[in-house]
């Protein structure tokens, strides 16, 4: 499975590279935005722009509404992930 992380890009690193700084629930990564990157949406454009991040790519744009659920919803199925992994580990069947 596949998984996008959304992400809201800060800064511009490198245009010629089309390398920028997302940040993604406070942790600062670089990412390749060539994939959002069109005569629509120049790269000058990305900067507040949140995004789907995959394994070092921004792949898409999506709106800030849609970053929050996201988020939200990663955020609870880690806190699921811990409660299935201490009821294995409390021996409980």
């Amino acid at each position: 499975m596949c998984l996008g992380i959304p992400g809201r890009i800060v800064k511009i690193d490198d245009a010629e590279k089309r390398l920028a700084t997302v940040d993604v629930s406070g942790v600062k990564r670089q990412v390749n935005v060539a994939c959002i990157v069109d005569d629509a949406h120049p790269l000058e454009s990305c900067v507040g722009a949140w995004v789907l991040v995959h394994v070092g790519f921004a792949m898409s744009r999506i709106d800030e509404a849609e970053a929050a659920e996201t988020l939200k919803i990663l955020h609870e199925l880690g806190e699921a992930q811990a409660e299935l992994e201490a009821m294995r580990a409390s021996g409980l069947r």
